[in-house]
C-alpha cells in the first residue's frame, strides 16, 4: 500500500511556520517558494520539499538576506542541506557579533548618559580610556540613588564637557600619584605631606562630584578597602595604596576633628 507524502494548505504551512498567508503568496509570485502541486480547486499544496526550502528563505531572511540573493543562493549554488546550514549559521554568528557591538555601544551610551557624562563615544574613549566612569552606572544608582550626594553629583557632571572631564582626569591622576609617592618613599599615613594629599583627594570630590565632609571621605575610604574593584584601581597602580589612602584619609579626618 503505497504511503501518502504529507502535504500543508498555505494556511497550514503559514501557521506553523509563524509567517501569514500574504507572505506565501509572495514567496510563491516571485518564484521563491512555490508549491509542488495545487488542489483541483486550485489551491496551493505544499509538500516536505516545499517546506524544507521555506525554512531555509526564513534562515536566509533572518542573516539580514535580500529575497533575490536567497533565490539565487537555492536556485543557482548547487548547495547541499550541510552547505545551507554552515552558511547560515556563519552569517548567524556574523550578526549576533554585530548586535552584540551595537548592544555594548548601547549600554555604554545609557550607562554614561545615566551618569551625567554627556560626552560621544569617541571622546569617552578619549578622556576615560578602558576606565569609563559609566561602566558602574546601574550599582551606583541602586545603591545611592536617592540620596543628595547622587543627586548634586549627577546635576553637576550632566553640564561637563570633555575639557571639564579631562581636568577633573588629570587633577585626580595627580592626587592619586602624589599619594603613591607617599607610600613609595615610606611616609606614615598621618605624615603631614599624606594627609594634604588626602585633603587633596576630598576637596576634589568636594569641587567636582558632591559635598564631601571628612566623615563621608572617610566612608569612601573604607569601600577603597572593602570593595574589591576600588582596591584593584588604587593597587595597580601601587600594592597596598587602597589602605594607605584609606589610613592617610582616616588621619586626615582626625586631624580635621572628625
Amino acid at each position: 500500500m503505497p504511503v501518502m507524502e504529507e502535504h500543508y494548505t498555505v494556511g497550514e504551512l503559514a501557521e506553523r511556520a509563524g509567517i501569514s498567508v500574504r507572505t506565501l503568496h509572495h514567496y510563491d509570485e516571485i518564484g521563491l517558494v512555490v508549491p509542488s502541486e495545487r488542489t483541483p480547486g486550485g489551491y496551493r499544496s505544499y509538500r516536505p520539499a516545499d517546506v524544507e526550502r521555506l525554512a531555509h528563505v526564513l534562515a536566509y531572511r533572518a542573516c539580514g538576506m535580500p529575497l533575490e540573493d536567497i533565490r539565487i543562493a537555492l536556485d543557482e549554488s548547487g548547495d547541499g542541506l550541510i552547505d545551507h546550514l554552515t552558511r547560515q549559521l556563519d552569517l548567524i554568528n556574523a550578526r549576533l557579533d554585530a548586535l552584540g557591538r551595537q548592544r555594548a555601544a548601547l549600554k555604554k551610551g545609557l550607562e554614561a548618559a545615566t551618569m551625567g557624562i554627556n560626552l560621544g563615544p569617541e571622546d569617552r574613549l578619549e578622556v576615560f580610556g578602558e576606565h569609563d566612569p559609566g561602566q558602574y552606572a546601574d550599582e551606583a544608582r541602586e545603591r545611592w540613588g536617592q540620596t543628595d550626594a547622587y543627586r548634586e553629583s549627577h546635576r553637576r557632571t550632566s553640564g561637563y564637557t570633555k575639557e571639564d572631564w579631562q581636568r577633573l582626569g588629570a587633577e585626580s591622576e595627580a592626587i592619586e600619584q602624589e599619594l603613591a609617592e607617599c607610600l613609595a618613599l615610606g611616609l606614615p599615613a598621618d605624615a603631614p605631606r599624606a594627609r594634604a594629599a588626602a585633603e587633596r583627594h576630598r576637596l576634589h570630590i568636594d569641587t567636582w562630584f558632591y559635598p564631601c565632609s571628612s566623615e563621608m571621605h572617610v566612608g569612601l575610604a573604607d569601600m577603597y578597602v572593602a570593595d574589591p574593584r576600588f582596591t584593584a584601581h588604587y593597587d595597580d597602580r601601587a600594592p597596598g595604596l587602597a589602605e594607605y589612602v584609606r589610613d592617610a584619609v582616616y588621619a586626615n579626618a582626625l586631624a580635621d576633628g572628625s
